[in-house]
């Protein structure tokens, strides 16, 4: 049996701007950095790490779009490596980052409702809800 998993699920705050580019075949993308705390050793000591986000396609578009430097923001993604050869013999590089599949907003804690983009479209909920009229002058379950 093969066991292959690479998924990454970040929750933390942009720490550079959000720029929306495009490939020469025309299609969007856009890197960030998440500052994400991590707690260390028996004296739970916070350690920021600056990890890179890749987003391509609709999603570059939607976080260029609805986010910026210093926002919360909650991406799940998976883990790429990638390698060069650096000009001049500087030998080879490598970059770690996340790719991004999913990106949401994050509720701050200021705020008591979810941010909602504006002018995003209502999504009603899905399925049909059960309730059951009750008269004022019946006796409630509780």
């Amino acid at each position: 049996m093969s066991l292959n998993v690479n998924q990454s699920i970040l929750g933390g705050r942009i720490s550079t701007d959000v720029e929306l580019k495009q490939t020469p075949s025309g299609t969007s993308v856009t890197s960030f950095n998440v500052a994400v705390d991590r707690v260390t050793g028996k004296d739970g000591k916070k350690i920021t790490d600056f990890i890179t986000v890749i987003a391509w396609r609709k999603t570059a578009e939607f976080v260029t779009r609805y986010f910026q430097k210093g926002d919360p923001i909650f991406v799940v993604g998976s883990i790429q490596v990638r390698s060069w050869d650096a000009p001049n013999n500087g030998g080879k590089r490598y970059a770690t980052e996340v790719v991004a599949n999913e990106v949401k907003f994050v509720e701050s804690k200021s705020s008591s409702s979810p941010q909602t983009p504006p002018n995003a479209p209502y999504a009603a909920p899905t399925g049909q809800a059960n309730f059951e009229e009750v008269s004022a002058d019946e006796d409630l379950p509780f």
